[in-house]
């Protein structure tokens, strides 16, 4: 009994397995992306992927919980200081390589301690935050 259990096994399963063999088919295999971003993706999954990676971010922008907070007279200053020192590098610029010329000494212009002085490589300006205390030096060669 046990022998015939297992040569009617073997036989349904010969048939199942040849008769697999007709019903197995091929197709092409065709990547498609999914993002618009790389080129050729689906338009529609756009919003589907911006909320996804949306829900996933766990950083807070810093200017959204701010509402954009800016202080004008921080801004004035801020603006202010980028004039005087950009008005003091053409000064320089012109001293050395035109005709004026920039005198030594110590200025004050508001948070901020101008030291002119000759050196050995030619105009020594060191620019000093009376702020913070951070100090810039920069040197002028001769022309």
């Amino acid at each position: 009994m046990k022998n015939f259990f297992t040569w009617r096994l073997w036989l349904v399963g010969s048939l199942l397995f040849l008769g697999s063999q007709q019903l197995v088919q091929a197709q092409d295999l065709i990547y498609e992306p999914k993002n618009p971003a790389f080129g050729g993706g689906n338009t529609f999954n756009y919003s589907w992927l911006l909320s996804s990676a949306q829900s996933q971010n766990k950083l807070e922008d810093q200017d959204q919980r701010k509402g954009f907070e800016r202080d004008p007279l921080k801004d004035f200053e801020e603006n202010l200081n980028q004039q005087i020192l950009s008005n003091l590098a053409r000064k320089l610029v012109a001293s050395q390589f035109g005709e004026s010329e920039l005198q030594e000494g110590t200025y004050i212009i508001g948070v901020y301690e101008i030291v002119v002085a000759p050196s050995s490589d030619g105009v020594s300006v060191q620019v000093t935050d009376t702020g913070t205390g951070d100090q810039t030096t920069v040197v002028i060669p001769f022309y």
